[in-house]
């Protein structure tokens, strides 16, 4: 993509950045934090002049599709996350829907999932990495998940392992990585495709190693919530340049074509192709190839998205800050309640910090959850509970290796509140402080 402006044009483009700048200074000004009349955020944007600029920056090339900012944020965002490949899309969702779908390219052959076939998740999970299995008529696997930890029970998951198993697709849980040594040696030994839906643990890494890096395909989210955040939007990351063309397919429409937007004729014979029973010469732009959608983020969100990449690495550190302040403060409470703790080989970049209330504790997590949010506190519900007795699960087909008494538990008495990087000292006292009130209060 190309664009010739005049000296005029560029003249005004600078004067205009440079009063982003001051707009941001007047408009985002930093305001006092007052328990208990300001809210403590679970999450959130964080950001300064620079994603404004390049945000506006991006509006005025008015290149609605994706253009040069995504190219530029797919090449960084590999390299930081240590894949050869990041495919940019409108959702961490979409993320997801794209990578499972890739797996039932006819490109992959006898390795191709079918309908029928069985993918191995966690119970306690997220709807949207379970939602693309169902939506393409396979079959999901259920196993429990750990306390503390909230990843998945590694004896269930050798268990889950059964004749027509070809999958496994779960979510690293609040920043925090399953157990990836398991996982890939199970991988390896009964020929399995790996997702990783790391989409709350960007800059978490396993033994050294970038989580992510790990599975045949990962997922991540740019939702505002999230690490970095281009507003909507999400990657798929892989090694391999076969499946790089595959998601891209069925990202954009399930075409056959791989040209960019605005592009023509890259292959150089854009009229001599004859796929599947189309004519000699069918314009290749217009051949299909997969059963695909249009979920391309727009250049504006990939712009937002590379000036927050430059700040990946002091988030991470601040999110790893506040969680251990949190650790550290509610440490003398673990009586009554369960705290979390990384998954041993894992250095978290934690998105949240969960915390169940105990079965045996003389409240519980509606009681707990109930003060905190009277006092401003924000909190979430880890993921979907257990997502077996969520409506729209009930009829759906699935197989479950056997009880999920932690997932139960998980439904029944897990929270989560916020460790992001905008949170100060006094928000995570104020947190501290008053779970600590709670607690004289009730014990």
């Amino acid at each position: 993509m190309s664009h010739e402006r005049s000296s005029r044009a560029d003249d005004l483009r600078s004067q205009i950045l440079d009063l982003v700048t001051e707009y941001h200074t007047e408009a985002f000004p930093e305001r006092p934090f007052v328990g208990g009349i300001s809210t403590v955020p679970v999450s959130g944007k964080v950001f300064d002049d620079h994603e404004i600029r390049l945000l506006v920056d991006s509006s005025l090339d008015f290149w609605l599709t994706t253009g040069r900012y995504a190219d530029e944020f797919e090449a960084k965002f590999a390299k930081a996350m240590g894949s050869r490949h990041a495919m940019l899309v409108n959702s961490g969702s979409s993320a997801n829907l794209v990578a499972l779908s890739s797996l039932t390219s006819p490109r992959l052959k006898d390795r191709r999932l079918v309908e029928g076939d069985e993918v191995v998740t966690v119970a306690a999970g997220f709807p949207t990495t379970v939602n693309p299995i169902l939506q393409n008529r396979l079959v999901p696997v259920f196993v429990d998940a750990q306390l503390g930890t909230y990843e998945a029970d590694a004896e269930q998951l050798r268990a889950a392992i059964g004749p027509r198993t070809r999958a496994i697709f779960m979510a690293h849980t609040l920043g925090n990585a399953f157990d990836l040594d398991v996982v890939m040696e199970l991988a390896e030994k009964h020929d399995l495709w790996v997702i990783e839906d790391a989409c709350d643990a960007v800059g978490a890494r396993w033994n050294d190693k970038a989580v992510g890096s790990f599975g045949h395909l990962a997922t991540t989210s740019f939702y505002p919530a999230h690490h970095i955040t281009m507003g909507e939007g999400g990657a798929v990351l892989a090694q391999r340049k076969s499946m790089r063309k595959i998601v891209e397919s069925f990202r954009d429409w399930g075409r056959d074509c791989w040209c960019a937007p605005g592009d023509d004729d890259t292959c150089g014979k854009r009229f001599d192709w004859q796929l599947g029973e189309l004519p000699r010469g069918y314009d290749h732009k217009y051949t299909y190839s997969h059963l695909g959608y249009n979920l391309k983020a727009t250049d504006m969100q990939a712009a937002v998205g590379v000036a927050q990449l430059d700040k990946l690495d002091g988030f991470v550190a601040a999110r790893q800050a506040n969680w251990q302040y949190l650790r550290d403060g509610l440490d003398d409470l673990e009586e009554h309640l369960i705290l979390p703790e990384a998954t041993p080989g894992c250095k978290p970049s934690w998105f949240g910090f969960a915390i169940t209330v105990r079965p045996e504790a003389p409240f519980t997590r509606l009681d707990l959850v109930q003060h905190l949010e009277s006092r401003r506190i924000a909190t979430r519900q880890l993921f979907g509970g257990n997502l077996m007795r969520q409506p729209a699960y009930l009829e759906m087909p699935h197989r479950a290796v056997g009880p999920m008494p932690n997932a139960d538990i998980i439904m029944d008495g897990t929270f989560w509140i916020g460790v992001y990087p905008a949170l100060t000292k006094e928000m995570l006292d104020y947190m501290v402080d008053t779970i600590h009130e709670f607690a004289r209060n009730i014990i």
